[in-house]
């Protein structure tokens, strides 16, 4: 493990911004800033806004206005916000030190955290000085915020979920770091062709990311492949050494992440992959110059893109070293940042707090128990104590194939240190199972870290669960599941490990900066104590029955409706009627969440308006967006039928303004941002028992959209929080989908038996949304007649009649009125805020440290 210098005592003084690291070049030791205690840089005027603008226009990238560009203009401005994190960033980690504080490293694979300028510059409270000094200089700010690229560091939920997380730390002022990767490419750019979901790289720092430092200074070498040689030492010890390996080096880049109207600047580090070896000069004196760099590019392809294609063994071979390689570099500065104070691990587990979301970084129990035994040089036993003391696991899925396995066949060839360590977890584990439980080998079996079979499998959500003190599940019914099914046998074996932490989302992103119309009225009735405590929306309630609150209310949603259907038109070119009902689903395309329900339902409305029952369809435009999987290849046909269907129904002037169908490509936070003030209806519709929680229903309700769902995932708790008569509830639950498998579910008996269900399919089956192939979505058909795996065709009637209730509701203005201003006073237990303090006191167990700037002690 490489080792930065820590023998400079004067830590105070001499820090990196973003870390508590003393300076290591001699020169720079004892350097002293002799620069004033308050400068232009700090301080949150528009004026000093404004003279920092400049600043960095001409000092940083060497331009005057008459060079300048608008994209100088963004980064001018993105790097005097940045200027005014910097001193907060530094005392921050200072504060850290100083109090030798308990600090939470969240490992991700994913933290989709969108855009930073707006988001920063509302919590350190500066936006309307910000608008004002680009004003004054002659730039429109939102034309700025809109020149910013949304970073590619995610896909999803589990992303979006972990960015919330960082904002909301911050804001309770917990020491909290988030690591992950430096995508060079992200999540891909989706475009659609013919209706057809096309797939090009998103290169989001094509033009640099002003908000980021590289940190040069902490690079570490992440080893691969090799062999192991076990042998006893002096002091009789047995030990193990990996030797031949292959190394990368992974090297630190740092984002400051604002706290809320407060002091604390925490960090998201991201480690991008470095070559051991630039350039091989031998290969290109002999003139082969593709091999001159090959190995510094295969080197560099393990930060190169989010999730690469696993369906080719070199695929799962590269998923597996990303998730390897940002763990091992993130355990090796973590013991660095705790070696500079601790000469022992005694104090490891009161100090720090790794929490693994997802299945992702599991190989993060491995790797530590790596260090402190082969590195370190920690007696197992107690490296094992440690190991389970620190760690914790957050599982987001109750879908069995989507439990992350490797096979022990490529885990032996990529890390056969870690092989053999798991093999010792497992043996020492399942020898307590054992003693607990002799003679069942069933248990046994299910249990195991490995999954024998004639391809055997490491099952890296077992390996997490042994290796942590706590386990959360992210709603209430997805933890009872958890505890009940998927983990049953460990739920029995420590019933106090599982706990559950509903998920959350940052109220500052997700209304306070999306919906400031909104906002404003809010605060307007309540006051802004909201912000910061989102539980004070519930003094929302009695508004709901003040005729001219709702009018106000109304007046709000049709104006943001009004901007969203002109942006319709400027990015799209598709007119939508602001009139209509904002029907909207996105969310990632899987067949579990049911896009293809909303669908059939958009077809049967269609079928109802030519039959000639027009008058009684609402007026409505369905929104789609979302992401299919490159390789996931029903869910990229169910994007074709989305669009198929939608150049009917779009094109046939019988509907008459009725009914429009739009997908709205390439979904990301910027464009969640856009949609969320717009909605008005929020389909969760995924079939009960299979979404853990879900976190855009929750900024869909915030936001005064009613939700149409089942009672899965966090759904069940929302209706607690507003209130079944503000929702539209329907279909089976989780205990009813499992009893229908149980029986035998025969999906053509509903087709037979209900004969719009029928008519839905058959337009399908004849080639109706297809002419040009008739039987191009009969696979789909296929699927749903033959098996129906996420039960659409149980839960179709339900779903109709529910919309139909909808229907209703929505032509009662004013009854619509009152449930949404229910919904939005219903959200305060979803705050980000509320579940970072359960982490805190359930499962971290440190405490918030306010920080004080120098000039205001």
């Amino acid at each position: 493990m490489i080792k930065n210098d820590t023998s400079d005592n004067d830590m105070e003084n001499d820090t990196v911004p973003g870390d508590e690291q003393p300076a290591a070049a001699i020169g720079r030791r004892h350097l002293q800033d002799d620069s004033p205690e308050i400068d232009f840089h700090q301080q949150l005027s528009a004026e000093a806004i404004r003279h920092s603008f400049f600043d960095r226009l001409k000092y940083t990238l060497g331009k005057d206005k008459y060079s300048a560009t608008d994209r100088d203009a963004y980064l001018s401005l993105a790097y005097a916000v940045r200027d005014r994190l910097v001193a907060r960033w530094i005392q921050t980690q200072q504060e850290y030190y100083h109090q030798d504080a308990k600090r939470v490293y969240y490992l991700s694979m994913e933290f989709l955290i969108g855009r930073t300028l707006g988001n920063s510059m509302i919590n350190l409270g500066i936006t309307g000085e910000c608008e004002m000094a680009m004003r004054e200089i002659g730039y429109s700010l939102e034309e700025l915020r809109e020149m910013e690229w949304d970073a590619g560091l995610g896909n999803g939920g589990l992303g979006r979920l972990a960015a919330c997380y960082l904002d909301s730390a911050s804001t309770v002022q917990i020491p909290f770091y988030g690591y992950g990767i430096r995508y060079e490419y992200g999540i891909f750019s989706q475009s659609i062709r013919d209706g057809y979901q096309v797939e090009t790289p998103d290169n989001w720092l094509r033009y640099g990311n002003p908000w980021e430092m590289a940190r040069p200074e902490f690079i570490y070498p992440v080893r691969f492949y090799g062999k192991v040689n076990q042998f006893t030492d002096r002091q009789g010890r047995l030990c193990h050494e990996w030797t031949d390996t292959e190394s990368i080096l992974a090297m630190a880049y740092d984002t400051p992440v604002p706290g809320y109207r407060n002091n604390t600047v925490n960090t998201l580090r991201l480690w991008s992959a470095k070559s051991t070896r630039d350039f091989n000069l031998a290969y290109f004196d002999r003139g082969d110059y593709i091999r001159a760099v090959e190995e510094k590019n295969g080197s560099e392809n393990v930060s190169k893109v989010l999730y690469p294609n696993d369906n080719t063994s070199q695929g799962k071979e590269l998923r597996l070293k990303q998730e390897y390689f940002f763990v091992s570099a993130t355990l090796q500065d973590i013991i660095r940042r705790y070696r500079k104070t601790h000469d022992n691990f005694d104090a490891f587990p009161m100090k720090v707090a790794v929490q693994l979301n997802d299945t992702h970084p599991a190989i993060a129990i491995a790797e530590l128990m790596r260090l402190l035994v082969d590195e370190e040089k920690i007696d197992w036993d107690k490296a094992w104590d440690i190991t389970r003391n620190v760690c914790a696991y957050t599982n987001h899925t109750v879908m069995p194939e989507a439990l992350e396995k490797w096979r022990v066949a490529i885990m032996t060839v990529v890390l056969p240190r870690h092989m053999a360590i798991i093999y010792e977890i497992n043996r020492r584990f399942l020898d307590r199972v054992w003693t607990t439980y002799p003679g069942d080998f069933g248990r046994m079996s299910r249990m195991s870290i490995i999954e024998e079979g004639a391809d055997k499998q490491v099952r890296m959500a077992n390996l997490a669960i042994i290796g942590s003190h706590n386990v959360n599940g992210v709603s209430a019914l997805h933890t009872s599941i958890l505890k009940d099914r998927i983990f049953r046998d460990f739920n029995e074996f420590e019933p106090d490990k599982f706990v559950n932490i509903t998920n959350g989302i940052t109220q500052r992103r997700w209304i306070l900066h999306s919906n400031p119309l909104l906002s404003k009225l809010i605060t307007s009735r309540i006051g802004d104590g909201w912000v910061k405590d989102l539980s004070e929306l519930t003094k929302l309630r009695p508004f709901a029955d003040d005729a001219s609150f709702r009018t106000q209310w109304r007046a709000v949603k049709m104006q943001n409706k009004e901007a969203f259907a002109r942006w319709c038109e400027k990015e799209l070119h598709e007119s939508v009627d602001p009139a209509t009902l904002f029907d909207f689903q996105v969310k990632r395309i899987h067949e579990y969440k049911r896009q293809l329900l909303n669908v059939l339902h958009a077809i049967a409305l269609y079928h109802r308006i030519r039959d000639g029952k027009a008058d009684d369809v609402l007026p409505r435009t369905i929104f789609f967006s979302g992401k299919s999987a490159p390789g996931y290849w029903m869910a990229k046909l169910i994007i074709k039928l989305i669009h198929s269907v939608g150049h009917v129904i779009n094109q046939d002037p019988s509907v008459n303004g009725r009914l429009k169908v739009i997908f709205l490509p390439n979904y990301r936070v910027s464009l969640a941002q856009k949609i969320m003030p717009a909605s008005e209806l929020s389909e969760q519709i995924s079939t009960a028992g299979m979404e853990a929680s879900g976190t855009g229903n929750m900024k869909f309700m915030i936001n005064g959209a009613l939700t149409i769902g089942t009672l899965d995932g966090a759904n069940v708790e929302m209706v607690e929080e507003a209130g079944s008569d503000n929702m539209f509830i329907f279909g089976l639950n989780a205990a009813e989908v499992s009893t229908l498998r149980e029986k035998g579910y025969n999906p053509r008996s509903y087709y037979w038996q209900d004969p719009v269900l029928k008519k839905v399919i058959d337009s399908i089956t004849s080639g109706f949304f297809s002419p040009d192939k008739k039987d191009l979505f009969q696979p789909i058909v296929n699927a749903l007649l033959t098996d129906d795996t996420y039960c659409l065709f149980a839960d179709f009637a339900a779903y109709a009649n529910a919309q139909l209730n909808v229907e209703k509701a929505y032509r009662d203005t004013e009854r619509w009125t009152r449930m949404s201003i229910m919904n939005t006073a219903g959200a305060g237990k979803f705050s980000s805020d509320r579940s970072v303090r359960e982490y805190v006191d359930r499962i971290w167990r440190t405490k918030p440290i306010a920080i004080t700037m120098p000039e205001n002690k």
